[in-house]
């Protein structure tokens, strides 16, 4: 359960159903897989598990390797390299972080990774600037394919009653939830007082590590404002269409993030499919997609600049829905369908290039 999960699953059904065969060798984390998809898994420490791995992926046309610094075994990840030195099919690598200060191991695991796959994607072009930059890799080997997004099949709901703030996603620190609910101390005197609804499990690895302490503070902080009763936490998992029901009734979705390095949000990208106006703190990914005027910027240490962002949008309809349009506007380019033909047309190049002429 995470980001890259739901990611990589998305894509797996996304390029199902355009006929593609897809296989997955899954990171082993404790609990055996139900997906029919999972044909293989990856226990982290293990060299017979390394090798087992590489075997599977071998027998098919194309290994596509999902890179993110935290999920495989060994410093930083690196094991994911013993994998790709096994491998003898074409490899496509989809980088989910490029870091602007790596450590130098960091930079080192990444800059093998890249060198060992015949290409590489990225979902913004912030994140292939920072490679270009900072890391070694072939420009040529670089493609910007957006992530992919689920459009609703339905038409938005009409709203009713107290207007929802929404922030959703797997919760732990670095959400910067507790920006919200101190701006929801301030948006008291509205006529229409917003309801915050924090929508999420909490991350597993936060889980393990300190159990609930982080909902915990938030839940405090809400009773030390006096707006427990305008703030929710619902940590209820859905699917998929449960989701896209649940952003379709928020009038805004606040993404009040910490980080500043972040290059690929799903969540954002979810946010603006469905046409919602977002308000986001200025990382890389917020910048990249709502410059244009599909959502509201504001600085990760302005706490007055989300307030005033956040009345704005509650109390003049037309900008919210400027902000909606052109959301929508943005939401095409990003449809599972076109994500995963990209991916497809990669895949051919690769497959062509290695048979060679005919």
């Amino acid at each position: 359960m995470c980001g890259l999960a739901t990611f990589s699953a998305a894509l797996a059904n996304g390029l199902s159903a355009q006929g593609i065969d897809v296989d997955v060798v899954r990171i082993y984390d404790g609990v055996r897989s139900e997906s029919p998809y999972v044909i293989g898994e990856l226990v982290g420490g293990s060299a017979a598990s390394v090798a087992a791995a590489a075997r599977v992926l071998n027998m098919r046309d194309v290994a596509v390797i999902q890179h993110e610094y935290g999920i495989y075994a060994g410093a930083d990840g690196d094991e994911v390299i013993e994998v790709m030195k096994a491998l003898t099919v074409p490899t496509i690598v989809i980088v989910h972080t490029v870091l602007t200060t790596p450590t130098p191991h960091q930079r080192s695991v990444l800059n093998e990774v890249m060198a060992r796959a015949d290409h590489v994607v990225v979902m913004s072009n912030t994140a292939r600037v920072r490679l270009r930059a900072g890391f070694r890799v072939n420009e040529h080997k670089i493609t910007t394919i957006p992530h992919g997004a689920a459009l609703p099949t339905f038409a938005a709901p009409m709203r009713s009653g107290r207007p929802i703030l929404l922030s959703w996603g797997l919760l732990g620190p670095g959400k910067g939830i507790e920006r919200v609910i101190h701006a929801m101390a301030s948006l008291k005197d509205l006529a229409q007082q917003p309801r915050y609804l924090v929508a999420g499990r909490t991350h597993p690895k936060v889980l393990a590590l300190d159990g609930e302490k982080y909902r915990e503070s938030l839940v405090a902080q809400a009773k030390r404002l006096g707006v427990a009763g305008s703030v929710t936490f619902d940590a209820a998992y859905r699917t998929p269409q449960e989701l896209t029901t649940l952003i379709q009734t928020a009038a805004v979705v606040v993404l009040p993030y910490d980080s500043r390095e972040q290059v690929t949000s799903g969540v954002l990208v979810d946010s603006i499919a469905n046409g919602r106006p977002v308000v986001a703190t200025t990382f890389p990914h917020a910048v990249e997609l709502l410059g244009g005027g599909a959502g509201t910027l504001v600085a990760h240490d302005d706490p007055g600049a989300l307030v005033q962002a956040l009345r704005r949008l509650l109390t003049d309809p037309r900008v919210a829905g400027t902000m909606a349009c052109e959301a929508r506007e943005l939401a095409s380019s990003m449809a599972w369908p076109v994500v995963t033909g990209s991916y497809i047309r990669v895949a051919q190049r690769l497959v062509a290039a290695r048979r060679g002429p005919a």
